[in-house]
């Protein structure tokens, strides 16, 4: 059986465990919640690693299994005879931190069985006593917000040298006359550069080509604009990535998105594959106007 990177995701009712799977779907992993532990051993069995965009498995297991305390420590000695070695996160919280998450959600503890929840929180801490002694990392949840905890998570799993990079990059060149991309999040108004839809040789071509690259990306604005916002773009790309953002799109816009928008797109698109970052490149209305021209 070929070993896939495996975590475990367990710990305290409403310390985040949701969140910690999703981050983990988000960084390509196979994830799936509420795991009873005698079924992971079945599910390694799969062919889960031929898929190259998998980079793991990653399993939340808990209280909400009656059989949980009785078969964690047993099967992680099972996976391990197996030549697995999982990571365990255990997650936890305090008792005020998690008694206002649980009034936030509505949802009854797992262990409710009639107590009140002080006393349902308090009889899992002590029961899962002894698979936080198991656990490789704690993580305590109390201050963490949803993208602080899923930033935590990638940033883990980003050291463990399973992936690279979780945010995808887009640049994106359009039309103001065909409306504003609704996935921008930062839009360029390029109507300032010198128009070549106004040059007959130039009018029937578009950003792409050698000619019109030239006149709209050698004239002493561009040189400038290129300078100045694509150290902007240094600036922003680690801060969006430090929130966890998982999509981050660069939109230049001129009149029709067919001269100067694609121009200065695919310029700073080149640059940003030169310095490793894997962007995307999108001319979202390159061919819309030709029937204008």
């Amino acid at each position: 059986m070929d070993t896939l990177k495996v975590y475990i995701i367990t710990g305290i009712s409403g310390s985040g465990k949701t969140t910690v799977a999703q981050a983990f779907e988000d960084a390509s992993f196979y994830c799936i919640d509420n795991m009873p532990m005698e079924l992971v051993p079945k599910v390694l069995e799969l062919p889960l690693g031929e898929n190259s965009k998998v980079k793991g498995a990653a399993f939340v297991m808990d209280m909400r299994s009656q059989a949980f305390l009785n078969t964690f420590v047993s099967g992680v000695s099972a996976l391990e005879e197996m030549g697995v070695s999982p990571v365990i996160i255990f997650l936890e919280a305090d008792t005020q931190t998690l008694v206002k998450r649980f009034s936030q959600t509505r949802r009854h503890h797992p262990l409710d069985n009639g107590k009140n929840l002080l006393d349902s929180i308090k009889a899992e801490k002590q029961s899962m006593a002894c698979v936080r002694q198991l656990a490789h990392k704690i993580i305590d949840t109390s201050n963490f917000n949803v993208h602080q905890l899923k930033a935590q998570i990638l940033h883990l799993v980003s050291h463990d040298a399973v992936c690279e990079n979780f945010m995808k990059l887009n640049i994106m060149s359009f039309g103001y006359k065909y409306g504003i991309p609704v996935d921008a999040d930062n839009v360029v108004d390029l109507r300032f550069l010198a128009n070549p839809y106004f040059v007959p040789e130039l009018k029937a071509q578009n950003g792409e080509s050698d000619a019109v690259k030239t006149f709209v990306l050698e004239t002493p604005e561009a040189k400038n604009f290129l300078e100045i916002y694509n150290n902007l773009i240094d600036y922003l790309v680690p801060l969006y990535k430090k929130e966890n953002k998982a999509y981050l799109t660069f939109a230049f816009g001129c009149t029709g998105g067919r001269h100067r928008s694609v121009a200065v797109s695919r310029a700073v698109f080149e640059r940003l594959v030169k310095k490793g970052l894997n962007p995307n490149l999108q001319h979202r209305d390159i061919d819309r106007d030709l029937k204008e021209l």
